[in-house]
C-alpha cells in the first residue's frame, strides 16, 4: 500500500464517525471456492484500525455476496453503504478495489455525490481518494466509467463464446419434458417407456382436444401424471410424477425440440417489460423462425416438424364475449350449459395413478 499510516486527507472529525468496509463478490463462485480473494477483501479492517478507529467504530459491509454490482437493485449491501453515507455517519469507506461498490454509473456517482457533500474520503489498495478535490472527483468518475465499460466488454466476450457455441448446437441447458442428459451433455430421449408413452399421449390428445382446457380436463380427469427429472439438488436426474398444469403443457407442446429442433435466443431482455424485484420479468418468448439460431433435425425428436407447426395455430383457449349477470332465477338452461363435460374414454391411459 502505497498510503502513509496518517494521510493528509484524514481529519479528527473522520474518527468521530464510522469507518465502512464494503465487501463484494460478483458471482456465487468465487465465494465457495476462491477463499483468498474473499480473505483479501476483509483485510482493510486491519487498515482501518491502524488509522486510529477502534475496531468498534469499524463496519463491515458484506450483505451482497455472489452479486453483480450493475445494478443496485437486490444489493442490500451497497443500499446500506448509501444510507450510511447520506446520513452522514461514515468517516471513510475502505475496500480492496473501488470498482466493488457499483459497476454502474448512476449509481457509482450518487455515491460520489454523498461522499462529496459529507467529505467522505474513499480507500482501495492503490491510495485515498477525497471527492471533494477536482482531481479525485475526476479520477473516481473515469473509474466508474472504465468499470461500467469493462462490465460491458466482460458480458459481450462471454455473450460471443455462447453465441459461437450456439451456432453449432452444442449450448444445451435444463431438458425439456421427454429428455434427459446423456453423459457426453447430449440430449436423449428418456428411456424409460412410461414416460415417453405420456409426452406422446399428450401430443395426440392435443390434436383432438385443440385447446389447452381440454387437454388439462382429459389429463386431470383421468389423473395422468407428468414426468419430470429433478435438474438439481441431491436428487439430481430422478424421476418424479406430478399434477399436470397449463405452464408444463404449454412449454412442452411449443418447445421446437419436441420436434428435433435447436433453438438459441428465443427470450431477448425487454427493458420495457421489467418488473423491478423480478429478475425474469421482460424475457419475452420468440416464434422458432425469430431465433437467433434454429437448427432442424439436431436433437431428437417425439413428432415431426409440420406437426409442430401446427400446434400454435390452433385456438389456445376459447373465445369469450363480455360478461352479463343474468337475473336471479332465469334462463336456468344457461348455467347449465357452461358446464364442462369430459367424454370418458375406456382405453387404459399410461401414466395413470390409482
Amino acid at each position: 500500500m502505497s498510503e502513509p499510516l496518517r494521510s493528509p486527507e484524514l481529519r479528527p472529525w473522520h474518527l468521530d464517525r464510522t469507518a465502512v468496509v464494503y465487501v463484494r463478490q460478483s458471482t456465487p463462485q468465487p465465494v465457495r471456492d476462491h477463499k483468498e480473494s474473499t480473505a483479501r477483501q476483509y483485510a482493510p479492517v486491519d487498515r482501518a484500525v491502524a488509522l486510529g478507529w477502534t475496531r468498534d467504530r469499524v463496519t463491515t459491509i458484506d450483505d451482497d455476496p455472489g452479486k453483480s454490482g450493475q445494478s443496485i437493485e437486490g444489493r442490500p449491501g451497497f443500499q446500506r453503504l448509501l444510507a450510511e453515507a447520506a446520513l452522514d455517519r461514515v468517516g471513510r469507506i475502505l475496500g480492496l478495489e473501488m470498482r466493488r461498490p457499483a459497476r454502474c454509473c448512476k449509481d457509482w456517482h450518487q455515491l460520489l455525490e454523498s461522499c462529496g457533500r459529507y467529505r467522505v474520503p474513499l480507500a482501495d489498495a492503490e491510495g485515498v481518494y477525497d471527492p471533494t478535490e477536482h482531481s479525485d472527483r475526476l479520477l473516481l468518475g473515469l473509474r466508474g466509467v472504465m468499470n461500467e465499460a469493462e462490465l460491458h466488454v466482460l458480458k459481450q466476450r462471454m455473450y460471443q463464446g455462447e453465441l459461437t457455441k450456439a451456432r453449432r448446437g452444442e449450448l444445451l441447458s435444463t431438458p425439456p419434458v421427454g429428455d434427459l442428459r446423456v453423459p457426453t451433455g447430449e440430449w436423449a430421449i428418456d428411456p424409460d417407456e412410461q414416460v415417453q408413452a405420456v409426452v406422446r399421449l399428450i401430443f395426440d390428445r392435443f390434436d383432438r382436444e385443440a385447446t389447452m382446457p381440454g387437454l388439462l380436463g382429459y389429463l386431470v380427469h383421468h389423473q395422468v401424471r407428468v414426468p419430470v427429472r429433478l435438474a438439481g439438488g441431491p436428487g439430481k436426474g430422478r424421476l418424479e410424477w406430478r399434477r399436470p398444469n397449463r405452464a408444463t403443457l404449454r412449454n412442452l407442446l411449443r418447445h421446437p425440440s419436441r420436434a428435433g429442433a435447436y433453438r438459441f435466443g428465443h427470450r431477448p431482455i425487454d427493458p420495457r417489460k421489467k418488473q423491478p424485484g423480478r429478475p425474469n420479468t421482460g424475457k419475452p418468448v420468440r416464434r422458432p423462425e425469430g431465433c437467433l439460431v434454429l437448427i432442424r433435425g439436431r436433437l431428437p425428436a417425439y413428432i415431426s416438424w409440420d406437426r409442430f407447426e401446427a400446434n400454435p395455430k390452433r385456438p389456445r383457449e376459447p373465445t369469450r364475449g363480455p360478461r352479463t349477470r343474468a337475473p336471479p332465477g332465469r334462463h336456468p338452461e344457461a348455467a347449465a350449459s357452461t358446464r364442462r363435460r369430459v367424454r370418458p374414454v375406456r382405453a387404459a391411459c399410461p401414466g395413470r395413478t390409482a
